[in-house]
């Protein structure tokens, strides 16, 4: 999992798949893989990652880079590291949603 923290939360990068039948996050080895429901058309990508991140780790979430690209870094502000991994770690080691 590449996390980092920084004074103004904990910075994940994930990789994306579209046109997935449902929304689900997995940690594949060392990687966070989001399928997303959306198109890429408009930020609707985008749009869906934040707001379902934002729902899973109840803080928000901020793309920094990777706007076009499958690979995208966000900001989950005032979350540390430590919380970010125990969050993803007990919710989608074994399972996905």
């Amino acid at each position: 999992m590449n996390l980092v923290e920084t004074e103004d939360g904990t910075i994940v990068e994930i990789y994306v798949r579209l046109n997935q039948p449902r929304f689900k996050v997995t940690l594949n080895g060392g990687e966070i893989v989001i399928s997303s429901t959306e198109e890429p058309v408009k930020g609707r990508v985008n749009k869906e990652i934040i707001k379902e991140l934002t729902r899973i780790f109840h803080s928000k979430v901020e793309l920094v880079s990777g706007s076009t690209s499958r690979e995208k870094k966000l900001i989950v502000k005032d979350l540390r590291k430590t919380e970010a991994e125990r969050i993803l770690r007990e919710s989608y080691s074994n399972a996905s949603r």
